[in-house]
């Protein structure tokens, strides 16, 4: 089952990484169907295995010999292995899936925000919709749905407020209302306990990363930083190690 899962992943992958693609230009995530994006040739279905692919024409395009980033092999393999750990990690349910779920989403709109210093609101609607749906799953387990909704809107609103500080004190915007929106869709796939660790761990590590670059002279103080990436491997650390980072929180400081 483990392999299956992680080609189920890796497949995926494949289709995320296309969307990463086609979003910024404003084209459909189906139709065309994949192609190379310099001689425009149609992708046969040999041309298009995750990974084998990649290897066997080693790296180029098979029709015009355009080099292929090794962004699409490395995105296919993380994909493949996130996937595989969520199900070590949950099992065979319903909570492995909505889990593949928000990092699908958070995926695409990680390498996006990356790539173009944009968040589009075609990537959060769909994905706050999903978290809805598990919502409303849960209602039919009788679970308290809540803190979900409590911690969408408190830690989005923690975002807003930070911005709006910003631009009132040192007139300068903090966070864009994007990264309200991907907080607020995180909230409600992670509840209260796990979007408060989460937020902690993405200003930390997105604090830790700036400074960083501002120290090896990579970026300025006015250089925009991607924040959505730090929220996607601040979700994805919680969701798998979580529980065991706040028992080692109440262990440590709380004797």
């Amino acid at each position: 089952m483990t392999i299956i899962i992680f080609v189920i992943g890796i497949i995926i992958g494949s289709f995320l990484n296309v969307c990463t693609i086609r979003i910024p230009k404003g084209e459909s995530i189906i139709y065309p169907p994949s192609h190379c994006t310099k001689c425009g040739k149609k992708l046969k279905w040999y041309d298009m295995m995750p990974i084998l692919s990649y290897i066997i024409i080693k790296g180029r395009c098979r029709y015009c010999n355009e080099k292929i980033g090794f962004r699409y092999f490395g995105f296919e393999i993380l994909c493949g292995t996130i996937f595989l750990m969520l199900y070590l990690k949950y099992g065979y349910n319903l909570i492995t899936l909505k889990y593949i779920a928000l990092f699908s989403v958070l995926f695409i709109i990680s390498v996006i925000d990356f790539d173009t210093q944009v968040v589009y609101l075609c990537t959060t609607l769909p994905g706050i919709l999903v978290g809805v749906i598990f919502i409303v799953i849960n209602l039919f387990y009788k679970n308290s749905i809540h803190e979900y909704l409590f911690a969408a809107i408190l830690y989005s609103g923690i975002i807003v407020l930070i911005n709006f500080a910003g631009k009132a004190f040192i007139k300068k915007t903090v966070f864009g209302m994007g990264d309200a929106e991907v907080i607020f869709m995180c909230g409600l796939f992670l509840g209260m306990k796990f979007s408060m660790l989460m937020l902690f761990m993405t200003i930390i590590l997105a604090g830790a990363v700036s400074m960083i670059l501002m120290l090896l002279k990579l970026k300025s103080k006015t250089d925009y930083v991607a924040f959505v990436p730090f929220i996607a491997i601040a979700s994805m650390v919680t969701v798998l190690y979580g529980q065991n980072i706040l028992n080692f929180y109440n262990n440590f400081f709380l004797l």
